[in-house]
């Protein structure tokens, strides 16, 4: 197995529901797309950085376990979903690492040898790398930290990319649960004018490098607050962006909808997002 010793770019993937993982539409073909692009561009990675609004915790906390088991924390659907296993290595030296990063720029961090990859992380990446012989190290989200704050922990652990780490925010460019759960739309449900709105604005603010704006999205964006009633989902985009730095222009690498306002959209950060963005597009 190659690995690489290109600095790769940061991604921000939307994962969308559980069902993703039995159904990929549209976001799981990209992601099936998405690892073996990322291995023929830049090498296989030699691990993934995964923060994702499953796991939450009022510190940051870097899960070493050498091994990881499959968490299925969900509820209420079908019998087949429970039985998917994706049970990757994990990355105890990458946590020591990278929690040496985060302390270097002043952030709390923990380490603890305890495991798991819930299903905002493994729903993506059995997509992208099958066989779950990629090592992963899960980096838990604060949900109380602001953008800029989640930013920090992003630039905090920009350097691993250059080490062939590959960071990853797992989220959703819009979640509204509560819409979901009161109208019970089907999968292919037409875009709402909230949806579109947002997403439209993310990809302006993003292909102007409109930073202060996206830092700010909470009273700068249409439809923010309706797509986004809690930011948990959203707030890994800040993570995968300041890995990417400020200088790089952001770029939307896949695009789709869910049920009508479920975005399943996926950006690309840093100098080489470019690459990634044209390699998916031969």
């Amino acid at each position: 197995m190659n690995t690489t010793a290109t600095t790769l770019p940061s991604l921000y993937l939307s994962h969308g529901s559980p069902m993703m993982a039995l159904e990929p539409g549209e976001a799981g073909e990209f992601l099936k797309r998405l690892g073996p692009a990322i291995d023929a561009t830049f090498g296989r990675p030699k691990a993934v950085l995964v923060v994702s609004p499953h796991t939450a915790t009022r510190t940051p906390y870097l899960l070493g376990a050498a091994q990881h088991d499959t968490i299925h924390d969900f509820g209420g659907f079908p019998a087949p979903l429970y039985e998917i296993r994706y049970d990757a290595p994990g990355a105890p030296a990458l946590a020591q690492r990278a929690a040496e990063l985060m302390r270097g720029q002043g952030l709390a961090v923990e380490v603890t040898p305890e495991g798991g990859l819930d299903h905002g992380i493994w729903t993506l990446l059995r997509y992208m790398w099958p066989q779950a012989d990629v090592p992963v190290l899960p980096l838990s989200l604060v949900p109380t930290r602001t953008p800029t704050e989640q930013w920090r922990i992003g630039e905090a652990l920009a350097p691993l990319a250059g080490d062939g780490v590959l960071i990853v925010g797992s989220g959703s460019l819009t979640h509204n649960l509560r819409l979901f759960m009161s109208q019970r739309p089907p999968v292919d449900a037409p875009e709402t004018p909230d949806a579109a709105q947002f997403r439209g604005w993310v990809a302006e603010r993003s292909a102007s490098r409109d930073w202060e704006a996206l830092l700010d999205y909470r009273r700068a964006a249409p439809g923010a607050v309706a797509m986004h009633p809690t930011d948990e989902h959203w707030l890994p985009f800040y993570v995968a962006a300041g890995a990417g730095g400020r200088d790089a222009v952001p770029q939307r690498v896949h695009a789709s909808m869910t049920y009508g306002f479920l975005a399943m959209d996926g950006y690309a950060f840093g100098p080489a997002a470019g690459r990634l963005a044209q390699a998916l597009q031969a």
